[in-house]
């Protein structure tokens, strides 16, 4: 009899699943465990997180479908470190199976659980899950990680055949899946330290089949991809994003879809799970990006600091910087968790260029609130927002926050869904309502610096100091 115990991380499904596949088919038993870790929860700073309520939802359907195929998930509350090795030794198991993941922390926490396994003779065997290509299976001619993102679509592509995309069997072999010894439940939300957020009221659909209802419906719609994605007001994204990030949905699934549909829209969406792939290959190769700049030159950057630079900083995270398209794309993360792509640009454009404020701290504070938070993904577009990442947005290009508004939310719907206080407003002020006179600011319900702040910032002296910022570091260079 050769048992195995698959560990689930973030990969939270029972089908097309490299590790479950892989064990299934090297042993004759084979157990399913999930461990919430207590390293990562309990560093979490507020006890009314959506991205552990997702998570639990998740694993309560994620052990239904097991239990369905005869086998189920042991769920374990404690640090991951010991509390999987110990597991494993308890089922008599030979191997430990689980995917990859590149994060720095969690390849320290897998050093430490391989350590342990192999001191008790277990072996420990991680597989490519979340990503098409990882690490360095797509370089350059030279042999060196792509740092720009065209010529790694192109090399990408270029490499891609239906091998890649092909779903792992797990059916075929889940007779061998077993029941956990114990009747052990699963622990509540509260048990686990937790409280019950708006994830409810949200409606926001958990676990595989939440993943595979939202999928069924964007497929209807990835035709209009490429022309609908860029406006917050218009239902033209998947919304799969924190689907993708734990798992409940496959990658190669996905990406298959895509590539197999023809036209425009289908090929704008693969672009985008490429560059998902794209970010982490750069954080593999470069981890130290997680707290520096990718472009070594731009850590000389002198940011904003002290007092002014904290009440402006705080303001941005509450939405009163007085930037209606800001406002309302601050307020739908501190609501629900997500914000729509565009506005992460928007948004993250004007910490750092208007308000002169380093990306690190912007990064950071949606890594506290964004369902999806992918650390890779995450630093990755923060750093191009801020000019000092791979292939980033150059850093003498600005984004004008008002320009933006009018381009990308033209009728204002998006703003008057998240700021009901410019509910009144014309169209014609909606973008930049402290142009309206006072009659006028009066007459819709509309006082600058009672009803709705004045702008923090003027965009055009603040675009000119990031100018001079960035100049600073050039001009150094040559020196």
């Amino acid at each position: 009899m050769s048992i195995a115990l698959v560990w689930f991380r973030r990969d939270l499904r029972d089908n097309d699943h490299a590790a479950l596949y892989h064990a299934l088919k090297a042993h004759t038993q084979v157990y399913c465990s999930f461990v919430f870790d207590r390293e990562i929860l309990d560093a979490l700073p507020c006890r009314q997180d959506r991205r552990v309520e997702f998570i639990h939802a998740s694993v309560v359907e994620l052990d239904t479908a097991l239990r369905a195929r005869g086998g189920g998930l042991i769920v374990l509350h404690g640090s991951a470190r010991e509390a999987l090795p110990a597991l494993a030794l308890q089922l008599g198991a030979s191997a430990v199976y689980a995917n990859h993941d590149y994060e720095p922390a969690a390849l320290a926490r897998d050093d430490a659980v391989r350590g342990a396994l192999g001191a008790a003779g277990v072996a420990f065997h991680t597989f490519k899950d979340q990503v098409i290509f990882e690490k360095s299976e797509v370089l350059t001619g030279a042999g060196r990680p792509f740092s720009v993102f065209t010529p790694y679509r192109n090399a990408w592509r270029r490499q891609l055949t239906p091998f890649f995309l092909q779903a792992y069997p797990v059916e075929r072999y889940a007779a061998k899946l077993r029941a956990p010894k114990d009747d052990r439940r699963i622990p509540s939300l509260v048990e686990l330290g937790f409280e019950p957020s708006n994830l409810a009221q949200l409606a926001m659909p958990c676990g595989m089949s939440g993943a595979r209802a939202l999928w069924q419906d964007f497929r209807s719609r990835m035709g209009d991809y490429d022309r609908a994605r860029d406006f917050p007001a218009v239902k033209g994204v998947s919304y799969l994003s924190t689907h993708l990030r734990f798992g409940t949905i496959s990658i190669r699934e996905l990406a298959r879809a895509a590539f197999d549909t023809p036209g425009k829209g289908a090929e704008t969406w693969l672009n985008e799970l490429i560059w998902r792939d794209f970010y982490q290959q750069v954080l593999w190769h470069r981890p130290d990006v997680v707290a520096r700049s990718f472009r070594p030159e731009f850590d000389a950057v002198r940011w904003e600091e002290g007092p002014d630079a904290e009440r402006m900083f705080e303001a941005w995270c509450e939405a009163r910087t007085g930037y209606p398209l800001v406002d309302a794309a601050m307020r739908q993360l501190n609501q629900t968790g997500w914000m729509h792509n565009r506005l992460r640009m928007v948004v993250a454009s004007f910490l750092t260029k208007d308000l002169g404020i380093h990306w690190l701290r912007g990064e950071r504070y949606f890594a506290e609130k964004l369902n999806d938070y992918d650390l890779a993904a995450n630093n990755g577009g923060w750093q191009w927002a801020a000019s000092t990442g791979c292939d980033a947005q150059p850093w003498f290009r600005i984004f004008n926050p008002v320009t933006q508004s009018e381009r990308f939310d033209p009728d204002g719907r998006f703003i008057r869904r998240y700021l009901p206080e410019l509910a009144d407003v014309p169209t014609r002020w909606i973008h930049a309502p402290w142009l309206m006179s006072p009659l006028e600011q009066a007459a819709h319900a509309c006082v600058i610096g009672r009803d709705y702040p004045p702008p923090l910032v003027d965009h055009a002296q603040a675009r000119e100091r990031t100018l001079q910022r960035f100049k600073l570091v050039k001009t150094s260079e040559t020196d």
